[in-house]
Order: C-alpha cells, then structure tokens, then sequence
C-alpha cells in the first residue's frame, strides 16, 4: 500500500510504497477513507514536537475494517469505523477508573514512542526499515492496523469525513466544554481560537446551554462559521484588543476561557478574561517547552481554576456513538467544519493551508488515488 512518509521537518512527505502487517491479536486493519489534518500533526511536521522517524502522520481518520485479528469479537470486516487514537489499553489504573484519556500504555509508549501498545511497529518500506505510526494510528495512508478499541463502529450512512473529524476535533472540543469545564446553563464562554477544535467548543458550549458565547480569531471566515455554529459574539483580533472588547461584552468577566490555540499569548489572554469563580481551560496544544504567565494573587483571590485537556476527557466508545447522533440530529454541525477534501499525495498543501488560516479541517482522501 502506500502512505505520506515523513523523515524531517526540512523536507517534504513522501507518497511511498510500503508494507503493512496482518492485524496481530486484539487488533483490525481498516482501509482509510478519510483522514483529518490536525495541528497536532503540524506540530511533529514542522519540528515543534519531537517524533522517531521515518513516520507516518496523522492520527484523525474514519474506514472500513478488512480484516480482524485473533480475538477480536466486537468488529467484522465491513464495519464503518473512526479511528481513535485513545485506544485503551484495559487494565491500567486510568482505564479502569474509566479515564480512558489518561491511559498509561498509551502516554507512555505509544505516543511518545510513535508504535503499537506492544513496543513495535507493523509497517516497513521496501528496505525492511521499521516505520513508526503517529500516536499509534498513521492515518495519512491507504490503510491501517489499529488496536481494536481505537475503532469505533458506526452507521454506513456517516459520511466518511464527519466520521474522521469525530475522532479528535469534534471529540476534543465538545468534551472540553461539556466534560473538562463541565458547562453550565446560562453561563458565559469566551472560545479563542475557532480551529476545528474552537469550533467544536462552540458547539458543546451551545449544547450546555450558556447564554452567551463568545468566539474570538483573527480569520474574518472563521468567525463567521463560529457564529453560524452557536457563537453570539465574534471578535477579530486582528483589528480589535481583545481583552478590552471581551470587557465591555462581559463586564463581569467570562465563567469560562478556553485556549484553543495553544500558545503562552492566547492562555494568558484566556485566564485574564475570566471573572470571579471562573475557569480557564487549556485546549489547544503549544509547542514543547512553552510556558505562560498568570498572577498568582489573582487567581486565588477570585477563586478562578486553570486546567489542562486531553482530548475532551472522552471515552471513545461511549461518546463516539452520541456525537453521531448529535450530528444525525442536526444538533452538532460538522459539514461546516470541514473546508476541502485533497487526494493522499496533497497532505503537504493541506499543511500549507492549515498554517495560512485557509482551511478549519482538511480531509485527505487515501482510497481514492493518489
């Protein structure tokens, strides 16, 4: 099959021919018919993160299994799948406390290691030389071998690309408001950064009933799909002080900030934001070793909290098959997310226009040709 290779941040991916091994015990192989291009993926591209390398990228994706491995007993082949890339492994004190997100094998092998829950990978080029799979998924390629509970059976008539996008940006941006902040009706939200991530905040922010939501970006596009989604206000920081209009639209302070960015700047912004009793929550993932700065003082005085988010805090399993429902209903809207769709052999320009502020979620296409 092939896949984008990736060996360096000073140098383009590479659509290459490469082999994939059988599904061992406990896992699927799927045929990948959608995969999103997420900035944690820019990050490792652009050598913000460090990745073993040679590499395949991605880790948002929906298919069709093909093939299921020894003991597998909840998949067959045919099954629609979204990958995820919290596959849990079961038995660590995180799993079975039902805090999949926090699974030891997966923080701390697969992701930091680039490999399966075992310690190796079951992809090579030509060569014989190991390629690793990012966060344990590889989704930029024709296809996959994942633990089977990284994926998640839905429906056939998902469409393949709202699927993909259910399994890290719509999962991690409505957990993050409805599960990390734990919203509550008639509060007040400000969003600032509206990625796919900020987009889906938005909507779980919508969902939890707040009163008022404000979306702030510097992209006039971008604000006026968070309005379309559930925003009531929109800033754009590029012309307006955020902080300034933020106070006279909340005199009061926001009950709840959340960075969907990922940069010291935009968290800062998110904590000063907050009122009394608020909560600022740490989305959008920064490069390593960046930090921020807040006033101690202050964020005792006005009881206000700072908390990190991984992935929503979701349990695939559970809240994959609700958000799909929320989207068959019409109460999640994820077509408006999704700005272009580009054959496999694209994911370069689909990076490019990610970094631009062209695009909210590009879908590659790898069954479709190269």
């Amino acid at each position: 099959m092939r896949a984008m290779i990736f060996t360096g941040a000073d140098r383009p991916l590479e659509l290459t021919e490469v082999t994939l091994a059988a599904p061992g015990p406990g896992e699927v192989r799927v045929r990948v018919e959608a995969a999103g291009v997420c900035h944690s993926d820019m990050h490792v591209r652009v050598g913000e993160w460090e990745s073993p390398t040679p590499l395949v990228l991605g880790h948002e994706g929906a298919g069709v299994v093909v093939e299921v491995g020894e003991g597998v007993e909840e998949l067959v082949e045919g099954d629609h799948v979204i990958l995820s890339w919290i596959a849990p492994c079961g038995r660590c004190r995180f799993c079975l406390a039902d805090r999949p997100t926090r699974c030891t094998v997966l923080g701390e092998r697969v992701a930091p290691g680039a490999v399966m829950a075992d310690g190796t990978t079951r992809l090579r080029t030509a060569d014989g030389t190991d390629v690793h799979h990012y966060l344990g998924v590889a989704s930029f390629a024709e296809e996959v071998v994942v633990p089977a509970s990284g994926a998640i059976r839905v429906a056939d008539d998902i469409p393949f690309d709202c699927a993909a996008i259910i399994g890290c940006a719509v999962a991690t941006g409505v957990g993050a408001a409805r599960t990390t902040a734990a919203v509550t009706p008639g509060s007040t939200a400000v969003v600032i950064g509206c990625g796919g991530v900020g987009l889906s905040i938005v909507q779980g922010a919508r969902m939890g009933g707040c009163s008022r939501i404000v979306a702030v970006d510097l992209v006039p596009e971008k604000l006026a799909t968070a309005a379309a989604v559930g925003a009531t206000d929109t800033i754009d920081g590029s012309q307006d002080d955020v902080l300034a209009t933020l106070a006279e639209l909340l005199p009061d302070g926001a009950d709840y900030a959340f960075d969907a960015i990922g940069s010291a700047r935009v968290t800062e912004q998110a904590v000063a934001a907050l009122g009394v009793g608020g909560t600022a929550v740490v989305v959008g993932m920064a490069p390593q070793g960046v930090q921020a700065t807040f006033d101690l003082l202050g964020l005792a005085e006005n009881d206000q909290r700072i908390v990190g988010c991984n992935m929503g805090g979701v349990r695939p399993r559970v809240d994959f098959p609700i958000l799909v429902e929320q989207y068959r209903s019409g109460e999640l809207r994820l077509e408006e997310m999704i700005t272009g769709h580009r054959p496999l052999s694209e994911a370069d320009a689909a990076f490019d226009d990610l970094a631009a502020g062209r695009a909210l979620r590009t879908i590659l296409q790898p069954s479709r040709g190269a």
